[in-house]
């Protein structure tokens, strides 16, 4: 009975010491992202340098401004720029996955001339920084015609994040058994019929967090839509954050209030994507 008490009051204090630490963790890496909060729904343009990451007053006042930003035409600026980011992501998302799934599907399951050079290739893409290709990049665009267009920062971005896609998802198909591909050859499916209809369905989890990826990798990504993108009607959102800090003055409030509603549609489809990550993770490959 004593030890079976010691034991009880041991395991209570690690339970607590093992929350109190979590709880720590947890506040210290909130606390920039509420006092991103805090500038966000203060008055005025700088922030009262205090500790508290609570604001003194609410005010939606940052929020009505960068929302309601126009062009010197009088157009709604910020809608376009929201459905520039919007379009220029899900298209870079389509196309990255159209193409890692087909291309990671090859490296898995077919054996041909150039295999492991070209895996190599793609992991040698994954050393250099993006800003390293910047110049090629903007060449090419430029000789294309692509230079200030939604359908030449989609190509790029595709490119950007097709090796990390690719990798993420051969991985996946490798643990695919290859039991299930031939019972259906013995059912007379075709290879594309077995790749669309078994292979795609089982991937569910790598593909949705491949699609959650390439997504966000477009959504944030600032310098080459700056460098790529000359006008204020075709900038993405993080480029028109920038806009707010400059040289000599910086808008904190309009800048963490624009913060605020870039990450909403990211966190929106983490969100929505969680239940079929867990979902596609705890469903067997054949049913019983």
């Amino acid at each position: 009975m004593v030890k079976r008490a010691g034991g009880n009051h041991a395991t209570t204090a690690k339970r607590v010491a093992t929350h109190a630490v979590l709880v720590g963790g947890s506040i210290v890496a909130l606390y920039p992202v509420l006092w991103v909060l805090k500038m966000a729904f203060s008055e005025g343009r700088t922030f009262a340098a205090s500790a508290s990451p609570i604001p003194d007053s609410l005010s939606l006042g940052h929020f009505v401004r960068v929302v309601g930003t126009t062009g010197s035409d009088g157009s709604w600026l910020f809608g376009r720029q929201l459905m520039n980011s919007f379009l220029v992501s899900g298209a870079t998302t389509v196309v990255g996955i159209i193409i890692a799934t087909t291309a990671a599907y090859a490296f898995s399951r077919f054996r041909f001339a150039g295999r492991e050079s070209t895996l190599a290739a793609f992991l040698v893409t994954q050393m250099f920084p993006g800003t390293m290709v910047m110049i090629p990049l903007y060449v090419l665009l430029d000789r294309l015609l692509l230079l200030d267009t939604w359908t030449g920062l989609v190509l790029v971005y595709s490119s950007s994040a097709l090796p990390f896609c690719v990798f993420m998802l051969k991985g996946y198909f490798d643990t695919i058994p290859t039991e299930i591909e031939e019972a259906a050859r013995l059912d007379g499916a075709s290879q594309l019929r077995i790749f669309w209809s078994l292979i795609l369905p089982l991937a569910r989890p790598a593909i949705a967090i491949t699609a959650l990826f390439s997504f966000m990798t477009a959504w944030n990504e600032f310098i080459l839509a700056a460098t790529f993108m000359g006008k204020d009607a075709s900038y993405t959102l993080p480029v028109v954050l920038r806009s707010y800090v400059g040289e000599r003055s910086a808008d904190w409030g309009a800048f963490a209030a624009g913060a605020v509603l870039v990450s909403v549609p990211v966190m929106s489809l983490f969100l929505f994507l969680e239940k079929h990550l867990v979902g596609g993770l705890t469903q067997g490959a054949v049913k019983g």
